[in-house]
């Protein structure tokens, strides 16, 4: 029970502030960006507990960014091409795939792991004290 608290809470917390990042930048968002904004900051959390965050930070982000990355395209193939609710579109970004993807926001998507690989450090650690695996 203990770790399924743990898992909504990080999913939760991650999904309201990727939403809410949106907001501030676009003025608008989309539930599916909650979901998807949740998976990434579990996967950040749980990725540095699977190595007690004993890995360099550089691999870690990298782990998440393809995490991620991989995230936003299958996310978008299927809200964009297959339902079509147009929630995002970066076509007319440089080094963009199929409008889904763009190097652009891969970068930025970096400094955001950064910054959800230490939040979710934060989290297990202090506020639900878990100790090594």
């Amino acid at each position: 029970m203990k770790k399924m608290s743990e898992c909504l809470f990080i999913w939760g917390l991650g999904g309201t502030l990727y939403y809410m990042i949106e907001i501030a930048f676009r003025g608008y968002s989309h539930w599916s960006m909650f979901i998807l904004g949740g998976i990434g900051l579990l996967f950040c959390a749980f990725q540095g507990l699977w190595t007690w965050w004993q890995d360099p930070l550089w691999r870690q982000v990298l782990r998440c960014v393809v995490f991620i990355t991989a995230g936003e395209f299958l996310t978008g193939i299927l809200v964009n091409k297959v339902m079509r609710w147009n929630v995002w579109d970066y076509s007319s970004l440089p080094l963009q795939l199929m409008g889904q993807i763009s190097v652009p926001f891969i970068i930025l998507f970096s400094g955001l792991c950064v910054l959800g690989i230490l939040l979710g450090k934060f989290i297990l650690q202090r506020v639900y004290l878990v100790k090594k695996c």
